[in-house]
């Protein structure tokens, strides 16, 4: 992410693609974020494929209420206790320049942590991916070949 940029003042709201990791070669997961800014509170909700803890064709649903100060967001992300393994995740990051990326830590506390990126919807999950070197549930990480080889 690219910080030498002054801080936008270009608000947050919109709609927003992203993965977060688990830690130690967890999966990733690609989630879908609709944000709102109000001054300087945001609110939202947020889609996911649900990857642990549960059925694979089942979609999590949460909503998030934080801040955001100049650069910095935080926001908890409160699951709808569909599925009794999720409830309550507390993630902090910093926006980019252009306020196209957010990207941070998430944590449960006592329990897990790790990372996310979140980019401006018009870049689908798979970019957010690419940038980080993960591979999405479902996607086979890309082949090499070796160069002269095709």
């Amino acid at each position: 992410m690219d910080q030498s940029h002054s801080q936008s003042s270009r608000k947050l709201t919109g709609v927003w693609q992203g993965i977060y990791s688990y830690p130690q070669g967890g999966p990733t997961v690609p989630f879908t974020a609709t944000l709102i800014e109000a001054g300087n509170s945001l609110s939202g909700s947020v889609h996911e494929p649900c990857v642990m803890f549960g059925n694979p064709n089942e979609i999590l649903f949460a909503t998030l209420l934080g801040t955001r100060c100049d650069n910095a967001v935080s926001f908890v992300k409160s699951y709808d206790g569909s599925n009794p393994s999720y409830s309550s995740v507390n993630y902090e990051g910093s926006v980019s320049g252009d306020a196209n990326e957010i990207e941070g830590v998430w944590r449960v506390p006592g329990n897990w942590s790790g990372k996310f990126l979140m980019i401006r919807s018009g870049d689908q999950p798979e970019k957010a991916a690419e940038r980080e070197g993960a591979t999405l549930p479902g996607k086979s990480a890309p082949e090499l070949i070796p160069a002269g080889q095709k």
